[in-house]
């Protein structure tokens, strides 16, 4: 049969660019293997993704895309530029689990119409569903894509791309959106599958710590080339260039340093915004000498803290930036005559100080994404008490995972931050140079080049976005800030560099936070404290600094478990 997949000096450029998107890459996977492709946005992983299953050109090989190289998949030699003999390729031998199974589940077929397309029997459609750990098939194979949650959802996709016995597997970012628990459970599922039918799996992801533990062996790209290939052990345990180290450093563990900026080496001494940032040399020199006592006073935050504590207890203990108690919702499901209403928090008790800030963490489900939409006044609690205290700060303001969802995508990000500053009492007592100046100075907080004031946010990149949002969010200082998972769709450097930007932000202005993330590693980093969720239940609160030994719940520690090492 030979090789699962040959690639032998690929090159892709895509129409209007002048240089290559990938160039002249080379890699084999041996059947039974797995290899991660791994690297930033923009790296080319995503373009090696669609060139192995022929979804560089169309019918005529008129997409305008410049191909070079050749693609091997089992033994059968294929054109990366040209769709003849790919038809018979693409979807048999060759077939993909992508990050979002609702993007490619067809929303107006039911899960057994879908999988009796490949399988063409129910019986083996239910054996595939009972193969990927679903355990109630007969009820999956009747619903729609819509009622299954997302960690079934993507099973279904695994089953609908493993039941064709293919040569080789593309995942591409197949676990990003889930919850670490039901991650877990995907890459295990994944792992065994593919030792059992012998296929190859090319997995695409900018998650190190998911690459560390299901590829044997790892091609790490940057600029459109592989830097660095190897067995995953030796790349992530030694690696051999700048680019592959700064990477390694970025990836959050439960032993994070919580004391430093994160995504640093250890020897790194942090004297700039930019370079806490990972902005390298692009930071200026203004903002490298308005930021370096922020950074300072950052690094050294556990000192910061106690103060916070002097802080709340000086304005006394009834004092909170948030407080619900006995918050209880329901939600409205059903139709056609059977509507009922489903309860998803029952009598939630939840504080955050006026200088806290709170990482609120839990799966899918688990009611953590509604406190926070209550929070912000999105949502009405069917009955208990939400208190918002508004007394330091203007309003609350909501940093969403989406940031392009987020951002009105017709306005400058110029027009963005005016639209925020226009509605406070801040931007009243401002004339219309003084507003100016204020968004100036704020795009420079969150170094971000004074250019991008002209730009709109599709001109952006996903950090870019991101922050952008957090700026607008603190052009004025809240009353509270809320952030619903920022950093879960942000390749590994970006989502550190967000992370140093939240943390340096809610020190140099004093800004309660409630953070809602499923990412344990990320919620010890920026909270002060972390509160457990689980069916709309809260059912611990620990301190971040002692995260490892200070849950004790039984799904807490499940929770812990399933945190990649």
């Amino acid at each position: 049969m030979g090789t699962a997949l040959t690639v032998n000096g690929l090159s892709v450029r895509y129409p209007g660019r002048s240089t290559w998107a990938v160039e002249d890459v080379s890699f084999v996977i041996e059947p039974g293997r797995c290899l991660g492709l791994v690297g930033e946005s923009g790296s080319g992983k995503s373009t090696i993704g669609l060139a192995v299953q022929g979804l560089l050109t169309d019918q005529r090989g008129a997409t305008g895309i410049t191909t070079a190289g050749q693609i091997e998949i089992g033994g059968t030699p294929l054109d990366p530029g040209v769709e003849a003999g790919w038809r018979g390729v693409r979807g048999h031998q060759v077939t993909t689990v992508f990050q979002d199974p609702m993007s490619s589940l067809d929303p107006t077929m039911t899960i057994g119409r879908l999988l009796g397309l490949v399988t063409g029997k129910a019986d083996e459609s239910r054996r595939w569903l009972e193969e990927v750990e679903i355990r109630e098939p007969e009820t999956v194979l009747r619903s729609f894509p819509h009622q299954l949650s997302g960690g079934m959802r993507q099973r279904v996709m695994i089953a609908l791309a493993l039941a064709r016995r293919p040569t080789l597997l593309v995942a591409d970012e197949p676990t990003t959106a889930l919850d670490v628990s039901v991650q877990a459970q995907i890459l295990k599922l994944l792992t065994r599958e593919r030792e059992q039918l012998g296929c190859g799996v090319l997995f695409v992801t900018h998650d190190l710590g998911v690459a560390r533990s299901v590829c044997d062996e790892v091609a790490v790209m940057h600029s459109g080339k592989i830097v660095e290939y190897g067995r995953t052990k030796q790349v992530f345990e030694q690696p051999s260039v700048a680019y592959t180290q700064r990477l390694v450093a970025s990836r959050l563990t439960l032993a994070t340093d919580r004391e430093r900026p994160v995504g640093l080496p250890e020897a790194t001494v942090v004297a700039s915004m930019s370079e806490a940032l990972g902005q390298g040399e692009q930071g200026t020199s203004e903002l490298t000498k308005s930021w370096s006592d922020g950074l300072l006073r950052w690094s050294r935050f556990g000192q910061n803290r106690t103060e916070d504590v002097a802080v709340a207890s000086a304005v006394g203990v009834n004092s909170f930036a948030l407080e619900l108690a006995k918050v209880q919702k329901s939600f409205a499901t059903g139709g056609f005559g059977r509507r009922t209403r489903k309860a998803v928090l029952h009598g939630v008790d939840l504080r955050v100080g006026p200088r806290e800030s709170v990482a609120l963490v839990g799966e899918s489900g688990s009611g953590k994404s509604t406190i926070l939409r209550i929070a912000a006044g999105l949502e009405q609690a069917d009955s208990g008490d939400v208190v918002v205290d508004r007394r330091r700060g203007e309003g609350v303001q909501v940093i969403f995972q989406d940031a392009g969802a987020s951002l009105t995508p017709w306005l400058t990000v110029r027009s963005l931050l005016l639209e925020r500053l226009g509605n406070t009492r801040t931007g009243a007592g401002l004339d219309k140079a003084g507003r100016q100046e204020h968004v100036r100075l704020a795009l420079e907080r969150v170094a971000l080049p004074e250019e991008v004031l002209d730009a709109r946010p599709a001109q952006l990149s996903g950090g870019q976005r991101q922050r952008v949002a957090i700026a607008r969010a603190v052009v004025v200082p809240p009353s509270l800030l809320l952030c619903d998972e920022p950093t879960s769709a942000l390749d590994v450097s970006v989502a550190c560099s967000v992370l140093n930007l939240l943390n340096l932000l809610r020190h140099d202005l004093g800004l309660p936070m409630l953070f809602v993330t499923h990412d344990l590693a990320a919620a010890r980093v920026i909270a002060d404290r972390v509160v457990v969720i689980s069916q709309g239940r809260i059912v611990e609160s620990v301190p971040s600094d002692d995260l490892g030994t200070a849950i004790t719940s039984d799904y807490g520690r499940r929770l812990l478990d399933a945190v990649l090492d």
